[in-house]
């Protein structure tokens, strides 16, 4: 197995440090500069082409499902590709996923996504969980690989999409309640409580969540706000759920509320960090 990495950006680059120290001549490429963002001891490749013709297994983590599919087209057109495993450590939406699928089958090549959660500190500590869709076999032949930069490796289903799935699921519930217990923690302060005791008391009650047990302690309150997800990111993650809803007919009129409070952030504090949208929410 040669193993290839594209896309070395705030997620990428960390991976690719860490696939670096288990896949020795780790070829790099990223269409920003490969040569200054990849990895110590990586190679870089001149193009997805060239990464294509020098590699067997092929890692993706770039921005949308957009990039993943100008990825795949490039691999198949491609002279004389090696590759025959692509696996997308991208949040791109179930649909660019099996269209991903469906554009690199014809030419012998197997599609998995396997989107990651835990941030970039996450990542750089190669504690990031993995939500893998698609054949048991691959996984199993890749799981050493996976397992160089992950905390957790989960097998999610046999289909290309079905990590996407899950990966904005788990989103969806992150971005509802970081957005829920901002305004909670709003409407409490407006009644004279204050913030810490109010985290205090959430984390000891029923209303104990992700926000309450790490954001607004760690973030938030320290008013560091350096979760390492942009505002954007969370925007384009609820927007995906709620355009899945759609594609399967699921309900999702809770998911649509928190997507407007995504996409108000988002306009409003551009280039903001995702634990932000409490400053969002308490000043308006």
């Amino acid at each position: 197995m040669t193993v290839g990495f594209i896309g070395l950006g705030k997620m990428g680059g960390p991976m690719a440090a860490n696939v670096a120290t288990a896949a020795p001549g780790l070829v790099c490429f990223d269409t920003a500069g490969t040569e200054a963002r990849m990895p110590s001891g990586a190679v870089a490749a001149t193009s997805i082409s060239d990464l294509a013709r020098r590699c067997t297994t092929v890692l993706i983590s770039v921005p949308d499902g957009a990039a993943t599919l100008s990825v795949a087209r490039e691999i198949v057109a491609s002279d004389g590709p090696t590759v025959d495993t692509v696996i997308d450590l991208s949040t791109i939406g179930p649909k660019a996923a099996t269209d991903a699928a469906a554009l690199l089958e014809p030419a012998g090549i197997t599609y998995c996504d396997g989107p990651v959660s835990g941030g970039a500190a996450g990542a750089r500590a190669a504690t990031i969980s993995l939500m893998f869709g698609g054949p048991s076999s691959v996984l199993d032949a890749h799981r050493s690989l996976l397992e160089s930069f992950t905390g957790n490796v989960f097998h999610v289903g046999e289909q290309a999409g079905q990590g996407q799935a899950m990966k904005l699921a788990n989103n969806f519930l992150s971005a509802t309640a970081l957005a829920a217990t901002s305004e909670a923690v709003a409407f409490g302060i407006a009644h004279g409580l204050d913030m810490a005791t109010m985290i205090d008391v959430l984390n000891a009650s029923t209303g104990r969540n992700s926000a309450t047990a790490d954001k607004f302690p760690n973030r938030i309150l320290t008013g560091t706000y350096d979760a390492g997800f942009s505002t954007a990111h969370m925007t384009k993650d609820v927007g995906l759920f709620v355009d899945g809803t759609a594609e399967v007919g699921a309900l999702a009129t809770v998911a649509s509320a928190v997507t407007e409070t995504w996409r108000g952030c988002d306009a409003a504090m551009p280039g903001s960090d995702f634990t932000e949208i409490w400053r969002y929410v308490f000043e308006n």
